[in-house]
This record gives C-alpha cells, structure tokens and sequence, in this order.
C-alpha cells in the first residue's frame, strides 16, 4: 500500500471520529435541552427532601446538574436491580448537592453501580483470584472512578435528613478526595484554601474524634470517621450537610473549611 493511499486512508478514520465526536456532542446538547421533568421533581419531593428546603435558584441549579449528571454518567443495577428513574435520579441529586456551590464535577466518575440492599465485595486478590469481603457494604469509592452504593441505604440516608448519615454523600466525598489519586481526607481543592491549614485541622479534628471514640463517648461525626483521615473527610461531609449546626459548634474551623470547599452554608436550609 503506497504512502498516498495511507495518509487517504488516515483522513478518512479521522474525519469519521470527527463526525461520531460532533454527533455525540449534539447528542449530549439535545438531552441537556430537555426540561427537567415533573415525574423527576416528584421523585424529589418524595425522596430527596432536603432539596425542598433550596432556594428557587439553587434548586434550578441542581436539577441542571442532575440533568448533566445522568446524561454522562451511566447507572447500573447489580444484584439483579433493575434501574429505574426513582434510582437514578435520587442517587444523582445527593452526589450533585456536594457540587451544588462550587461548580466541581467528579472528572473521573465513570459508572456507579447500585446493589438492592447491602452487598460482599468481590475483588482480586494479588495472584489474581477473586476474593469475597468477609463483611456486608453499603457503600465504596475507587479512585478508577467506580462507585457502588445499596438502594436501601440510599432510600435510607436521603430521607432521614438529621441522622448525619448519608452513603452516597459519603461515597462521592471520596471520589473528590481522590481527584489527585490520594485518599488523605485533603481534596484537591483544598490546594486553593491553604493545604497546610487543611491539614492540621483535619489531623487534630481527627485525633480528636479518635480520643472520643476509644472512650465511647456520643460523637457528632459517624465514629466510622475513627478509622483513617480519608473517612473523617467523607463523615465530616455528610454532618456538614445533614446535621450543619451540630458540626460548626464541635468543630468550628473543619465546618469553616467545608462551607469554603463547597461553596454552601446548609444552617440556612436547616
């Protein structure tokens, strides 16, 4: 095959990629062009009801984010669920509150994966084979961009809005925790808010929560926090949106920190 003939042939699969690309944009455009619907806002209503409590603006803003989410963002059943609109949509507004404020998405959110209720791991191990995790989930982050949540626990974690516990506001804290590929309870955009502040607060907010923990004191964080910085941060993320006024009063500077990194003062809506 002669030179010409390869280099004709080169423009040609470019000019197709080009055309699947412009296509796929178009695509994307035209679902982002459709109106939020009101089957969807009464999934919210039902499910989601700290959005209620948005202002007429922030609750536009979300519904365009959800929009979006579920537009890039493929949901799948695992278990045998069958994906429906009730799931997508109350999976995709909790991950959306978290990027509600500050205009971040989750850049390396590939695909969440939705169990009927609380499921074993399965992994590989270093040789390659499949291990089972010894205990049930109900919710991980991987920093491939995976995200695996029980429908239970989500039911669960969205209408109980003062319980600080909340698994898909904790899983995609984790995915903003590991933007950078570390899971240190430091996101990324904490690089803008003086990461050394950042870290010393975390690191003595976390102490602290350790100390209580091994007392078996009441805690305002999930004493899961206890375990290492990059689940204080993921805990420390739902108490800040669900139990807001308990947090600045414990912990005034983390709240400070939180409410610069997402941009949001949930005391309002509470």
């Amino acid at each position: 095959m002669t030179p010409w003939i390869l280099i004709a042939l080169a423009f040609v699969f470019g000019g197709l990629a080009l055309v699947r690309m412009g296509l796929g944009r178009r695509r994307r455009q035209r679902l982002l062009a459709r109106p939020f619907s009101e089957e969807w806002r009464r999934i919210l209503e039902r499910n989601v009801p700290l959005v209620a409590r948005l202002s007429a603006e922030k609750r536009q803003r979300l519904e365009e984010l959800i929009r979006a989410f579920l537009v890039d963002v493929p949901i799948e059943g695992g278990g045998g669920l069958e994906i429906d609109d009730e799931i997508r949509v109350t999976v995709a507004a909790q991950a959306c509150l978290l990027v509600l404020g500050n205009g971040h998405s989750f850049p390396n959110l590939r695909s969440v994966v939705v169990y009927p209720e609380a499921y074993r791991a399965v992994n590989h191990d270093a040789g390659g084979d499949l291990v089972v995790s010894e205990h049930h989930r109900l919710g991980e982050s991987w920093s491939n961009g995976y995200v695996v949540l029980a429908w239970d626990a989500v039911r669960r974690g969205a209408t109980n809005l003062n319980d600080g516990h909340n698994v898909v506001m904790h899983e995609f804290a984790h995915q903003l925790d590991q933007l950078d590929g570390d899971s240190d309870g430091i996101p990324v955009a904490a690089g803008r808010l003086r990461y050394g502040h950042w870290a010393r607060v975390v690191e003595r907010d976390f102490e602290h929560l350790v100390a209580r923990v091994e007392r078996n004191q009441r805690t305002v964080l999930d004493p899961y926090g206890a375990e290492n910085p990059a689940e204080f941060f993921a805990v420390a993320t739902e108490a800040f949106f669900e139990r807001p006024k308990k947090l600045r009063r414990r912990y005034p500077e983390l709240y400070a920190l939180l409410e610069d990194l997402y941009q949001l003062d949930p005391i309002a809506w509470h």
